[in-house]
C-alpha cells in the first residue's frame, strides 16, 4: 500500500517575506493522517488555521495567498512545491507572520529543511487525483490545462520581451518519471525586473526582495554576480511555482499540466475548473507498488 507521509521531527527556519519584508519564524511540524498542509498563524490571538485549499486563494499578484477570516498567509507556493516534490502529505506550518519566508527564492532551502526533519510513512493510504479528460482555462493568449497521463508531466512556455530570454530556454517539458524534482527544479529562483521594483513597492509588494532571494534584471542583463543556476532557470521557476500551486489540491495529480504564459491566477483558475467538472477526475489509491506510476514510485521511501 502506498501510504501518506509526514515529518519525523519538527524543524525551524527564519527569514523575511518577499513581499511584506517582515521577518518570520517558521516551524514545520508532523501532522496526523489526512490532516493535509495546515498553515497556522501563531502570532494572532487566537491563533488561526488555514488549510491548503484552492478556494482559499484570494490574491495572486506575484504569489499565491491564502485567506480565511482575519488570517492571511502569502507566498505559499515555494514551500508547497517542495512538499509536492518530496511527496509529503501532512504537515503543520507554524508562522509568526503573514508570509512564508522567501529564503533564496527557490524551493531548495525547504527541500533541505524537510529532508533534515526526516520523512516517515503513516498508517493511512495515499490518495491521488487522476485526470480523466482534458480541462482548460484561458485568459487572453494565456492558457493552462490538464490532460490525462499515467504519471506527472509538466510542459511550460514563457514569453518575456527581454534580451536575457533570447539566450535562455523559453519552453521546458519535464516528465517526473525520469527527472528528479530535487535536481532539476528545486533550485530555480524567482525573478524580476529592476524597472518594476518601484511600482511593486508602491503597491506594497517586493518589500523584502533582493539579489539574495531573486534573479534581478536591468534592461539588458542579469545583475546577480553568480548568474543562473540552470540555463533555463526562468521557465523552470515557473514550473516550480505551478507544482506548488497545483498541490493546493491537497493531493498529487496523476496527469499532465501544460501551460503558456500561465501564472498563479490561471493556475488557481484551472484547479477550480477541474474541481467543478466532477467527471474530469477521480480519486485513486494504490495497494501494490507495481501499479504506481513511475513519476511517484521514486518518492517511496525517500525522494531522489
Amino acid at each position: 500500500m502506498i501510504r501518506q507521509r509526514t515529518l519525523k521531527t519538527p524543524v525551524k527556519a527564519t527569514g523575511v517575506g518577499l513581499h511584506s519584508g517582515v521577518k518570520v519564524e517558521m516551524t514545520l511540524r508532523p501532522a496526523g493522517p489526512d490532516a493535509g498542509v495546515v498553515f497556522r498563524r501563531m502570532d494572532l490571538d487566537p491563533p488561526a488555521e488555514l488549510k491548503a485549499d484552492p478556494y482559499l486563494v484570494t490574491d495572486t499578484r506575484l504569489c499565491s495567498m491564502l485567506e480565511s477570516g482575519p488570517a492571511k498567509v502569502a507566498t505559499v507556493e515555494h514551500l508547497m512545491s517542495a512538499l509536492a516534490g518530496l511527496g509529503i502529505d501532512n504537515v503543520l506550518v507554524d508562522l509568526t507572520g503573514p508570509e512564508i519566508p522567501i529564503m533564496d527564492g527557490s524551493s531548495a532551502p525547504f527541500v533541505f529543511l524537510l529532508q533534515s526533519a526526516g520523512i516517515v510513512e503513516q498508517d493511512a493510504v495515499k490518495r491521488y487525483v487522476r485526470v480523466t479528460r482534458p480541462v482548460e482555462v484561458r485568459d487572453g493568449d494565456k492558457w493552462a490545462r490538464f490532460v490525462p497521463h499515467n504519471g506527472f508531466k509538466v510542459e511550460f512556455t514563457i514569453d518575456f520581451r527581454h534580451p536575457v530570454f533570447d539566450r535562455s530556454g523559453r519552453t521546458v517539458s519535464i516528465d517526473f518519471a525520469d527527472t528528479a524534482y530535487t535536481r532539476e527544479v528545486a533550485r530555480a529562483r524567482t525573478f524580476g525586473f529592476m524597472h518594476e521594483v518601484e511600482a511593486l513597492r508602491n503597491s506594497g509588494l517586493a518589500l523584502g526582495g533582493s539579489l539574495d532571494n531573486a534573479i534581478v534584471m536591468d534592461e539588458y542583463r542579469v545583475l546577480n554576480q553568480d548568474g543562473l543556476r540552470y540555463d533555463d532557470e526562468f521557465v523552470k521557476h515557473k514550473v516550480l511555482d505551478a507544482i506548488g500551486d497545483l498541490y493546493l489540491l491537497g493531493h498529487p495529480v496523476i496527469g499532465a499540466f501544460e501551460a503558456y504564459k500561465s501564472g498563479h491566477a490561471l493556475n488557481n483558475a484551472l484547479l477550480r475548473e477541474l474541481l467543478q467538472q466532477r467527471d474530469a477526475w477521480e480519486f485513486v489509491s494504490f495497494t501494490r507498488d507495481e501499479d504506481v506510476p513511475a513519476a511517484f514510485l521514486h518518492l517511496h521511501p525517500l525522494a531522489a
